[in-house]
């Protein structure tokens, strides 16, 4: 018997306003009609605060389908990314952080992520112990990363794997910012665990001037589906839809 194929949609960077009291509510229930689950790749909240959260879990409301998400940097701007984290887990979206999640025949992981830079460029664990802090967040999630990933390969050996982000693994879904921001866009540090685990696709945010779509050395499919990115490419609905 054939797999059944799922469609995955996805958006980062909603950066929601305590003002966007019905923007995404159409939205959510049109994606409900064409897609079976929605990933969110982080940047939920504009400037970190709780109120930007309701507004949003409220608007999720039209959403029928599984929410998964995880967050960004501007979740974490006021501290008050343990209370994001709940006030939308109470309203039925999982927040990934370095935790996964099996939805029919795919197997969800996902991060947020780290700056630290790409390939040769990639910053390294050496100098002031503020650079080396900041190298060791990266590592830290790519652990995370790994060990998500890992754990459904244990439970599921031969499950599909996706993963989300709201930092790129990749310098192509980059490529657009300004190059001297590349270092704090993503780190490549993010890319062994997606060979590692042997991942069928990753989705990202964050890098809202970037390029939509690239792929890592081995082959690993990689979207920036940053709101902007979207909006670029697709002016029928910002959101991406991916059949696996």
């Amino acid at each position: 018997m054939a797999k059944t194929k799922i469609k995955i949609a996805a958006v980062g960077d909603l950066h929601t306003r305590v003002n966007d009291k019905g923007r995404w509510t159409a939205h959510f229930a049109e994606i409900s009609k064409k897609a079976d689950v929605l990933l969110i790749c982080g940047d939920l909240t504009d400037s970190g605060d709780e109120e930007e959260a309701q507004v949003l879990a409220e608007e999720l409301k039209a959403c029928s389908i599984p929410v998964l998400a995880v967050l960004g940097n501007h979740d974490f701007e006021k501290g008050r990314q343990k209370l994001i984290r709940q006030i939308l887990q109470e309203n039925n979206v999982t927040i990934l952080e370095g935790e996964s999640v099996v939805i029919e025949n795919i197997g969800f992981a996902g991060v947020k992520g780290f700056g630290g830079g790409f390939d040769n460029h990639m910053l390294s664990m050496f100098g002031e112990d503020a650079m080396k802090a900041f190298v060791q967040e990266a590592v830290d999630e790519s652990l995370q990363l790994d060990r998500a990933l890992a754990r459904l390969e244990q439970e599921f050996p031969d499950i599909i794997k996706v993963v989300l982000l709201h930092y790129s693994p990749i310098k192509e879904t980059v490529i657009g910012e300004p190059e001297q921001i590349y270092p704090f866009l993503g780190s490549s540090r993010l890319v062994e665990p997606l060979h590692r685990r042997k991942v069928f696709a990753a989705f990202h945010g964050h890098a809202h001037a970037g390029k939509f779509q690239g792929a890592t050395s081995g082959g690993v499919k990689v979207f920036n589906v940053a709101l902007p990115v979207l909006n670029a490419v697709n002016t029928n609905l910002p959101f991406y839809i991916l059949e696996v």
